[in-house]
């Protein structure tokens, strides 16, 4: 047996020598040069420790922030006696490891080198930490650059926490989809990938000052054992040893990796001794590690408590075999007296040699002078919270599931879901409620989302479910919660698995699923027509998922493990960019989110102040919202918080977002001349003092047209509304809801058209008609454009622009279709309607033509006007569709005059006053409008910039002017542009 294995050994290296080329050339100590200064500084450490304070180096002792002041005293005893190297921090919280870790090295002569497991972020092991993605995830993208942006990020962290060592990445090439513990740890099953994402992840480390570990040499991805429990066997032969485990760990060699940790693995390639793990095997830390493979950096123990190993040992005697391999640290030791004095007695009986405890000695210190150890400095626990939650970080993240996620199985042609009105989706959420999956997934389409919290949920609770679903044509199923455990279906329950089947049974349903988990447990759901995969279940991959189901963001994610037959590694199915609205983060737009949060202060401010019971704010850049926030109640007695979803009166918004859409529209269709005479299509004015005005003149309020005219006041008497023109209840002949309670005749829009008709003209100056802003303009818009389009003007709109861009909340009379409680009140009305006004429009004109006036009557929430005013910004394109042909919107909204404020329809800046309704950082190409209710939409086409402000301020008395007082819309602005140029 020991002569096959000599023969097996000697084969192993010849095999390896194609492998080992680069890594023939003798190295230096450590793999790097070393200054003078260091070389000073490890001496006299060196020099000033005794001999046990030496072997002291050389462990590194397990840390928690969250184990009581025992814990807390026997480190420091380990510390101050035995002169430990360093400390691996596990469970606790980043303020309380921080102060931890500022006492300990207090306590420490030499500075100690801290360690972390944070693969994936310091969320892997503390709390209030951010989780960017695992191997897997990292794996599936498109660009590996991405993963060397997250490793600097999780090095800036570490370093911002004292930590110098993370013990990442793995870069054990996953072959085996029963791994237990690899996994989604790993960067996928081709050893080219796994190579290079692990150097990247290399580099992003240890370009920032933090050393990387990779493990687990010499390869843990071909094993279904957990080697936290017992002992993995790892059978492979030399051909696979050589050219698929050991590939990842020679290039990362190659490139200067400076820590590589043994893992706990039998490999009979190497060893006889069926319980010798590698962690304490000479022939592979020294024989094939340190002297075939060349390599010259830190060599660590996977943690020496692992039961797969340290069950077979007495304290101390596992320490002294690990260091008698070659390790060069001792992590995570159960008895650092006991294995200390193994070690002394293994080096006083020749075990182990004392010229190779010094050098290990001198590779630590000399791993502390890289870290700048030699100048250590405290951690500034005051501001360590705002120093670790970077803005960038936050945008790494996403950007990282942006380019992972990954469409399987796309056999409908459904994704992404393009046609919105000819699509009913409902949701399905099984795991958890997905708090973020559910908001984004609502920023689309107004379907429901049935939540089911418990995976393994029974059989009746999804048949309730189904019973819902009939009016739908498209279900999203999405799994969440998931886990990592392929004995347990990856936590995916039956009750799931049948519902879904149930589903694919249904002729009337097209149905999505994705899987917010490991891509291995795709194998129980690839019989699904549409098929995406998330990789894990965290607020990024949630903020993601649905921005590609929709077409926001691409799909260019691909597998990085097979799975089955029919879904191998590489598979992912790219799908477009449909220009629709996404969501994320401001610095990846070029705005400052620190910046942006000052936002808070002035939108508290105007509920503080009573400008506003309540408001939404909204800023997207280059078709990106950054930031969308709901503040106060909406009303004063603090009933009802406002959230995304309150809808609000937009007032004279309506123009720009109902009437002048339509405007638009039939100028793009090329029905419509905008210097031909408003009379050529409405003959009835030509008998009328407004025969000559074109539609131009009226677009640019210049048309001689007053500001307002009697119209609701005609209706009502001292006492009340009069009997020819209301009803207290609905019926054939008054069928147009003022209120709940009173109805206006059929015929009121053709009065009041014919009140318009009657009205005088402004007086003209040096022969022309001055700038006069009047809602009549649009009044005689409306009418026009419903002359040409032939049906009513709300009609025109859902068909050509809400339901085609999925606007579920913008609409006329909101309470056709939503209860009050979504809607914010406006006015208590004590003289015209003599009641609170909620859910029917503020506007009195346009109340008495029943809610939908050609300058007030829409509703909406903050989301959904930005929808349609993005199409508007990028000129009529948006969700893979052509709203309009033409750059119309650019016409419309472009000066039309020197001084003027008015574009066509479109408002704009005012640069002739230093407090207009825009900011007056933004440029004069600006345009949009604002609302009488305290509304507000700017849109500025050189930044593409798009802001929006919605609030309720004239709750409960339309008196109330401490809005335009305390200047709270364009401050917002201002905050806005700020937070441009700081970036």
């Amino acid at each position: 047996m020991l002569k096959e294995f000599r023969i097996g050994l000697f084969l192993l290296v010849v095999a390896l020598g194609g492998l080992l080329v680069s890594s023939s050339a003798p190295r230096e100590d450590a793999g790097r040069p070393m200054s003078v200064a260091e070389q000073n500084w490890v001496d006299s450490v060196f020099t000033s420790l005794t001999p046990e304070q030496r072997l002291g180096q050389l462990f590194m002792v397990a840390a928690y922030s969250n184990k009581d002041r025992k814990h807390v005293q026997y480190t420091e005893f380990l510390i101050k006696n035995y002169g430990i190297g360093g400390l691996m921090f596990l469970q606790g919280g980043p303020r309380r490891q921080a102060t931890l870790t500022n006492r300990y090295q207090a306590a420490s002569k030499v500075p100690l080198l801290i360690a972390m497991d944070a693969e994936w972020g310091l969320d892997m092991r503390l709390d209030s930490s951010m989780h960017f993605a695992k191997g897997m995830t990292l794996g599936a993208m498109d660009d590996p650059e991405y993963v060397y942006q997250m490793g600097r990020e999780i090095a800036l962290n570490l370093k911002t926490l004292g930590v110098h060592v993370s013990f990442s990445p793995v870069i054990d090439v996953n072959s085996n989809p029963s791994n237990p513990v690899i996994g989604n740890r790993s960067f996928g099953e081709d050893k080219n990938q796994v190579a290079t994402r692990g150097i990247s992840y290399i580099r992003g480390l240890q370009d920032h000052g933090v050393m990387a570990v990779v493990k687990h040499f010499p390869g843990h991805g071909d094993t279904d054992v957990d080697s936290h429990v017992a002992l993995p066997v790892i059978n492979s032969d030399m051909a696979r040893l050589t050219n698929v485990d050991l590939y990842p760990f020679q290039k990362a060699f190659d490139q200067g990796v400076m820590g590589v940790m043994v893992g706990h693995l039998y490999m009979p390639l190497l060893d006889t001794v069926r319980t010798l793990s590698a962690t304490i095997s000479h022939n592979l830390v020294t024989g094939l590690l340190k002297e075939k493979m060349g390599y010259r950096g830190l060599v660590f123990t996977d943690a020496l408590n692992m039961k797969s190993v340290s069950n077979l040992y007495r304290a101390g005697e596992l320490d002294a075999l690990a260091l008698a391999a070659g390790n060069d640290v001792l992590l995570f030791s159960e008895d650092v007296p006991m294995a200390v004095q193994k070690i002394k007695e293994a080096i006083a009986g020749g075990k182990i040699d004392q010229n190779d405890v010094d050098q290990r000695v001198r590779k630590m210190l000399r791993a502390k002078f890289w870290a700048g150890l030699n100048k250590y400095r405290p951690v500034d626990v005051p501001r360590l919270m705002q120093n670790l939650n970077r803005p960038l970080s936050r945008l790494v993240q996403q950007q990282i599931y942006e380019h992972a996620v990954t469409v399987v199985k796309n056999e409908d042609d459904l994704l992404p879901f393009q046609h919105l009105d000819t699509l009913r989706i409902a949701a399905v959420t099984i795991g958890s409620k997905a708090d973020t999956y559910e908001e984004i997934m609502g920023k689309y389409q107004s379907g429901p989302v049935y939540a089911v919290p418990n995976r393994y949920a029974p059989d009746s609770t999804f048949a309730r479910i189904s019973s819902r679903l009939t009016p739908y044509n498209v279900v999203v199923v999405s799994l969440h919660n998931m886990n990592n455990t392929p004995v347990h279906n990856y936590g995916i329950g039956d009750g799931a698995l049948k519902f879904l089947k149930e589903l694919r049974a249904n002729p009337r349903l097209k149905t999505v699923v994705v899987a917010f988990g490991n891509a291995y447990a795709l194998k129980y759901l690839e019989e699904n027509r549409n098929l995406v995969c998330g990789y894990e279940d965290n607020y990024a991959a949630q903020l993601v998922v649905p921005q590609v189901l929709f077409g926001a963001l691409p799909a260019v994610g691909r597998l990085p493990v097979t799975v089955s037959e029919n879904l191998k590694a590489g598979l992912g199915l790219p799908t477009p960019d449909f220009r629709r609205l996404r969501y994320g983060t401001p610095e990846e737009v070029g705005l400052d989110s620190r910046i942006l949060t000052q936002i808070d202060n002035v939108a508290l401010e105007a509920v503080a102040y009573a400008a506003a019971p309540g408001c939404q704010v909204l800023v997207a850049k280059d078709g990106m919202v950054v930031f969308d926030k709901s503040y106060g109640y909406c009303t004063y007695d603090k009933a009802q918080p406002v959230n995304n979803s309150t809808l609000y009166d937009l007032a004279s918004v309506t123009k720009v977002a109902g009437t002048l859409q339509a405007i638009m529209y039939l100028k793009d269709e090329g029905k419509l001349n905008l210097d031909d005479k408003v009379s050529a299509y409405l003959p009835e004015l030509k008998s009328t003092n407004k025969r000559d005005m074109t539609v131009r003149e009226v677009l640019m309020h210049q048309a001689g047209l007053k500001a307002g005219i009697p119209t609701w006041e005609r209706t009502i008497t001292k006492t009340g509304p009069k009997p020819t023109f209301y009803a207290s209840t609905e019926s054939p002949q008054f069928s147009r809801e003022v209120t709940p309670d009173l109805y206006s005749l059929r015929t009121a829009d053709d009065s009041v058209w014919t009140w318009v008709q009657q009205s005088g003209l402004l007086p003209k100056y040096k022969g022309k008609y001055p700038v006069e802003y009047s809602d009549l303009s649009f009044i005689v818009m409306k009418r026009l454009a419903e002359k040409l389009l032939q049906q009513p003007l709300q009609q025109f709109l859902e068909q050509k622009f809400y339901r085609p861009l999925g606007l579920g909340s913008m609409t006329y009379n909101p309470l056709a279709r939503f209860p009050e409680s979504c809607i914010a009140p406006t006015e208590n009305d004590t003289y015209y309607r003599r009641t609170l006004l909620r859910g029917n429009v503020h506007d009195q004109t346009a109340a008495l033509v029943g809610g939908v006036g050609g300058h007030a009557g829409l509703f909406s929430n903050a989301n959904d006007l930005a929808v349609l005013m993005q199409m508007n910004l990028q000129n009529g394109r948006y969700g893979g569709q052509r709203f309009f042909q033409t750059p119309v919107v650019t016409e419309f909204a472009r000066s039309t005059g020197p001084g003027s404020r008015r574009g066509l329809g479109w408002d704009r800046g005012d640069p002739s006053k230093p407090e207009g309704p825009t900011s007056n950082l933004s440029p004069a190409t600006t345009f949009g409008h604002t609302g009488f209710t305290g509304t507000c939409v700017w849109m500025d086409p050189e930044n593409k910039i798009l802001y929006i402000f919605l609030s309720n301020r004239v709750y409960p008395d339309a008196g109330n002017k401490k809005l335009v007082q305390y200047n709270i819309r364009t401050r917002i602005h201002d905050v806005i542009y700020k937070a441009l140029q700081k970036s």
